[in-house]
């Protein structure tokens, strides 16, 4: 099998790439690769910790896959499933892993990669299995009408701020770093979200749906920051209406026990609500029960769920 192990892509392989993300998303009902993985792809240069897989022979791809500092994810093009490029891209992946497990006193036992299977689907669990991989963590995607359309659903609370709380949107270039520091205060245990630099702020705030009157900030008297809600917008397509997005949420841990997480919940719900959306959606470890529990008790389900399979 033609594979070969790339630092960046060209523009006629991101194409390529790109028409099997566009398939295997009809086909699976769900895209295989999240926002990041996206964004790699499409950008230009290369750097440390980032790898890209590729399948097939000259002028086709079969089969995509992308290692990102330990974390991976892959697609296959429906039509070359069920032979072996599943299987070999992994193994291209483990490959790519220096070492044999994680760093001595890491608390982790797992054997990188981790690999993220968008859509928790069969034939993903099938390869996992076979390749000797466990299900790690799970993602859940929730949603929640926001005009109370569906039956047993509560029309969306009003927003009440705490006393000396005020808000407002978010300024480019004026609130960058409140922005990282609370955002790297408040998941700096999350592998994806903590850890951030201008270098993944600045890339999001290059994209079409970056929007910063949907960025809300919550602060206090003397203008610190103490908590954010990114919202997100997605277009509607052939197949789904627009829908709003709870894009990341966070409170500095300083200033928690003052209902900030409702409280910025609710605005930006309110916010995507007056955009003219009907729906929202947002994404929570499954494990977390804290968060999962706050977005409960505001009407959302669990939709989908996304799943991470580790050695």
């Amino acid at each position: 099998m033609d594979l070969r192990v790339l630092s960046e892509l060209d523009r006629d392989t991101v194409g390529a790439v790109t028409e099997v993300l566009a398939a295997a998303t009809a086909a699976d009902g769900a895209e295989p690769l999240s926002e990041q993985f996206l964004l790699n792809l499409r950008g230009s240069g290369a750097r440390d910790g980032l790898s890209h897989v590729v399948a097939g022979g000259p002028g086709e791809v079969t089969g995509y896959a992308q290692l990102d500092d330990g974390y991976a994810e892959l697609t296959v093009h429906p039509e070359h499933r069920g032979h072996g490029v599943g299987a070999a891209l992994v193994e291209a992946l483990e490959s790519l892993v220096p070492g044999q497990g994680a760093a001595p006193g890491s608390g982790d036992d797992a054997r990188p990669p981790r690999i993220w299977a968008h859509g928790d689907l069969p034939g993903a669990a099938r390869l996992a299995e076979r390749r000797g991989y466990r299900r790690d963590r799970v993602l859940w995607q929730m949603r929640r009408p926001l005009r109370g359309t569906v039956a047993g659903t509560e029309p969306l609370p009003e927003v009440h701020l705490p006393d000396g709380v005020t808000l407002r949107s978010f300024v480019p270039g004026q609130d960058d770093e409140e922005f990282l520091r609370v955002n790297n205060a408040a998941f700096d245990w999350h592998p994806e979200q903590g850890g951030w630099t201008h270098r993944e702020l600045d890339e999001r705030e290059a994209e079409e749906w970056f929007d910063p009157a949907g960025f809300l900030l919550a602060l206090d008297g003397a203008g610190r920051l103490l908590g954010y809600h990114w919202t997100k917008v997605h277009p509607g397509t052939a197949e789904e209406p627009a829908l709003g997005e709870v894009y990341v949420l966070g409170v500095d841990p300083a200033g928690h026990g003052r209902g900030l997480g409702r409280v910025l919940t609710l605005a930006g719900l309110h916010h995507l609500r007056d955009r003219g959306l009907d729906t929202v959606l947002l994404y929570v470890e499954a494990d977390n029960g804290p968060a999962v529990r706050v977005y409960e008790r505001l009407g959302f389900t669990v939709h989908a769920a996304d799943v991470n399979y580790a050695r």
